[in-house]
C-alpha cells in the first residue's frame, strides 16, 4: 500500500486539485468537498492551522507555549499564502485542528508523547481485559467503549473536539469504563 501510494502521491494530489466542491446539503456533495484542498474554506484553514503548529514547533519544541495557548498564539506563525477568508490574528477562535497537533505546539514533543502513550496505554489495556473476559455484557461493553474511541480517535487526526464538554465527557468516560472493567475483571480473575 506504501509503495502504491508513494508511485501515485503526485496523481492523487492533481485529482484532489480539481474538486471544486466546497460544501452542500447532498452527501456526495459533502464527501467530495472533503476532498477538496485547493478551494475549500475549511480545508485549507485546517492546512493553515497545521502549518502553524509545525512553525511554533520548531520554536518552542520542548515545552511548547503552554497548554490551552494555541488559539492565543497560532497567528504569528501563519503564512500569508496560507491564509483564508475565515483565518485570524485576533486570537479569538479556533484550535489546532487536530487532537494529536494541538498537544504538540501547546506542550511541544513531551505532550504528543504523552497522548501517544496515553492512547497506546488504554488501548493495550482494552486488548488485555477483552482475551480475559469470557462472553458477556462486560464484553461487550468493553467493545463499544473500544470502538467508539478508536472511531473518535481515527477522526482525531483531522480534528479536535476534546476541548468541548460534548466530546470530553464521552470520549473520557469510555475510557473510564475500559479501566472500570479491566480492574473488576482482574479481581475476579485473582478470585478464582
Amino acid at each position: 500500500m506504501a509503495l502504491i501510494l508513494l508511485f501515485t502521491f503526485n496523481d492523487i494530489l492533481l485529482q484532489l486539485q480539481k474538486n471544486r466542491i466546497d460544501s452542500s446539503e447532498n452527501l456526495v456533495e459533502n464527501v467530495e468537498s472533503i476532498t477538496n484542498i485547493t478551494t475549500d474554506a475549511s480545508n485549507l484553514e485546517r492546512i493553515n492551522r497545521w502549518n502553524s503548529v509545525f512553525a511554533m514547533v520548531k520554536e518552542k519544541p520542548i515545552f511548547g507555549f503552554g497548554p490551552g495557548t494555541y488559539m492565543f498564539e497560532y497567528a504569528p506563525y501563519q503564512k500569508s499564502r496560507d491564509l483564508t477568508i475565515i483565518s485570524t490574528n485576533f486570537g479569538d477562535v479556533g484550535n489546532a485542528h487536530s487532537e494529536y497537533l494541538g498537544p504538540l505546539a501547546e506542550t511541544g514533543y513531551p505532550g504528543l508523547l504523552i497522548v501517544l502513550f496515553l492512547l497506546t496505554t488504554i488501548f493495550f489495556t482494552a486488548y488485555r481485559c477483552y482475551k480475559r473476559l469470557t462472553d458477556g455484557m462486560p464484553r461487550h461493553f468493553l467493545l463499544f467503549a473500544t470502538l467508539a474511541l478508536v472511531t473518535y480517535f481515527s477522526h482525531g487526526f483531522l480534528n479536535n473536539f476534546l476541548d468541548s464538554d460534548k466530546a470530553s465527557v464521552p470520549v473520557f468516560g469510555a475510557m473510564a469504563i475500559i479501566v472500570a472493567i479491566d480492574i473488576v475483571s482482574r479481581e475476579r480473575s485473582q478470585k478464582k
